[in-house]
C-alpha cells in the first residue's frame, strides 16, 4: 500500500456515513482535516482528498456498499473518458476518483448561471458513449451533471448496471429545448427547484404535460415574486 493510499485509509476511518429512510441524503459523523465534504447523496458522501487535491474519496454508507461494488463494476467497465470521472481504487466502503471543477447544473438553476447548449450536447455524447460499453445511463439529473468552461460531466454513474428508463434526462433536455429560454440566467428560487424536485421523485407514473402545467403555475408565481420586489 502506498502512503497516499495510507492517508486515505487513516483519514476515512475517522468518518461514518450514515444512510437515512425514505431515501433522503446521507448524514454524516466526524471529521478529519485532509478531507472537505464537496456533496452528499442518497448512498454515499464525497469528499476532496486535501493532500491531493485532485483526487476525491466517496465514502458509502455501511448499508450501501453493494452499490459501491456495482460502481466499480461501471467504472471499469467506461474506462478513460472525456464525459466521466477516473477511477483510481477503492477500499472496504470508499472508492478514490478524480476531483472535477466545476458548477452543478441544479447550482446553476438556483443561481441563473446560463447553461449553453453544448451541455446537453455533451450529455447526450456521454449517453451514447456508455451505452455503446454495455451500460445503461440512467438517473442523470441536475446535481450529478457538472459545467466547467461551458462542458459537461456527468460525476454519479451508480445506477448504471441498473435496468430499465427513468426518463430522467428526456424530460430533461425536453424541458431545457421548450422552456429554458424563459428563465435562463434567472437566478430560480430554491423552493420552486425543490417543488419540481419532490413532484418528479413522487410520481408513480409520470405525465411530461401535466407537470408543465404544475410548473407554469410556479413560474406564473416566481415571476409574480420577482416583478414585486423590483416595484
Amino acid at each position: 500500500m502506498n502512503h497516499e493510499k495510507i492517508l486515505i485509509e487513516k483519514a476515512v476511518r475517522r468518518i461514518e456515513v450514515q444512510s437515512s429512510p425514505n431515501n433522503e441524503q446521507v448524514k454524516i459523523k466526524g471529521d478529519h482535516k485532509d478531507l472537505k465534504l464537496i456533496a452528499a447523496g442518497t448512498d454515499a458522501a464525497v469528499f476532496r482528498f486535501l493532500p491531493a487535491p485532485d483526487k476525491a474519496i466517496k465514502v458509502f454508507a455501511n448499508e450501501k456498499c453493494d452499490k459501491l461494488k456495482m460502481e466499480l463494476d461501471v467504472y471499469r467497465n467506461i474506462g478513460e473518458s472525456n464525459f466521466y470521472p477516473h477511477c483510481y481504487g477503492s477500499g472496504v466502503n470508499y472508492m478514490i476518483i478524480s476531483f472535477e471543477e466545476g458548477v452543478t447544473l441544479y447550482d446553476c438553476v438556483v443561481r441563473g448561471i446560463p447553461i449553453p447548449k453544448q451541455v446537453i450536447i455533451d450529455v447526450e455524447n456521454a449517453r451514447s458513449e456508455v451505452i455503446e460499453k454495455g451500460l445503461n445511463p440512467r438517473d442523470i439529473h441536475l446535481k450529478n451533471i457538472l459545467m466547467h468552461n461551458g462542458r459537461a460531466k456527468i460525476v454519479d454513474v451508480s445506477e448504471y448496471m441498473k435496468e430499465g428508463n427513468d426518463y430522467r434526462w428526456e424530460y430533461l433536455k425536453r424541458g431545457y429545448e421548450d422552456y429554458y429560454h424563459l428563465i435562463e440566467g434567472k437566478p430560480v428560487p430554491l423552493w420552486v427547484v425543490e417543488s419540481v424536485r419532490k413532484w418528479f421523485n413522487q410520481s408513480t407514473v409520470f405525465q411530461y404535460e401535466e407537470f408543465i402545467k404544475k410548473l407554469s403555475k410556479l413560474y406564473d408565481m416566481f415571476s409574480i415574486s420577482s416583478s414585486n420586489r423590483k416595484s
